[in-house]
């Protein structure tokens, strides 16, 4: 019997199904490389470290500042505490090592042409890659998090939770909106690492891309303390970071998460653009 016999009169055939199997194999490359891996254990010995001080040390000796002073009150705040210094270098320079070592460490070791003669469509393989530093963005946030929360439970103690605001609410909510803050500064973390996918596309040497996105991420904090430059505040990567903290107050204060979640954007359209329009004109020869 043939094939046209086999196929029932009228009937249609099914939308072939998005396989996600690059995406899958490019995150087992992700995790399982030992530097990284070694990377996520460095941003977890944060808040181990800054729970475990604040414990031993004397009330007279707690650091000071909101979140900070807040956390032998409720170890919710271990969470916030470590991101608030977490975010400064060293998650910035997780996603720099992922982002910056996407496109260029393949050029480096020679593997990226024989991946595109799979053959895997150049833009597909740019989205898997995006797609990849964004849920790695994710996970290296999540991961402080975790921790603090782990941590500072522990050692602390839940119960409900005191907003800067002054008023309090449940234990529930309180953890809710730390959740909340860890995916906003997820997605803050996942357009600097659009920055990385772009730099990434310039050269085939994956330490110079890393050293690049860390450089860029350090001089948006450095302008954003020069208050010559202040009309050009709001518009850099790193201004609106701090606005996870609006998450805390009764009620929340949206504008500055939403301003953020809109520069966020753009940094992704605009960069992504340019890594596809390079990257997809690009002479692979290596």
């Amino acid at each position: 019997m043939s094939a046209t016999e086999a196929t029932p009169a009228g009937s249609t055939r099914r939308p072939r199904a998005v396989s996600t199997r690059f995406l899958r194999s490019e995150l087992r490359l992700i995790f399982s490389r030992r530097r990284n891996l070694a990377g996520l254990m460095v941003l977890a010995a944060v808040p181990v470290l800054l729970s475990v001080a604040t414990k031993l040390s004397s009330p007279g000796e707690e650091s000071s500042g909101d979140f900070f002073g807040s956390i032998t009150d409720n170890g919710l705040f271990v969470a916030l505490a470590s991101l608030t210094i977490e975010l400064g270098l060293f998650l910035p320079l997780g996603i720099a090592v992922i982002s910056g070592d996407s496109l260029a460490g393949e050029a480096n070791t020679g593997t990226l042409r024989y991946l595109l003669t799979v053959p895997v469509h150049r833009t597909r393989l740019l989205v898997v890659k995006y797609l990849a530093i964004v849920l790695f963005s994710l996970v290296a946030t999540f991961t402080v998090t975790v921790t603090g929360l782990l941590m500072g439970l522990a050692l602390f103690g839940g119960g409900p939770m005191t907003l800067l605001s002054g008023s309090q609410v449940s234990f529930g909510d309180g953890l809710l909106r730390v959740v909340l803050a860890s995916v906003y500064l997820g997605l803050c973390f996942a357009s600097l690492g659009a920055v990385g996918l772009f730099v990434s596309t310039l050269t085939e040497q994956p330490v110079g891309a890393m050293i690049a996105v860390v450089i860029f991420s350090s001089a948006s904090f450095i302008l954003d303390t020069i208050p010559q430059v202040a009309w050009m505040h709001p518009f850099l990567i790193t201004h609106h970071w701090l606005a996870f903290g609006d998450l805390f107050r009764d009620p929340v204060a949206w504008q500055g998460i939403t301003q953020g979640l809109y520069v966020a954007g753009a940094y992704v359209l605009v960069f992504g653009l340019a890594a596809w329009a390079r990257f997809t004109a690009k002479d692979i020869t290596s």
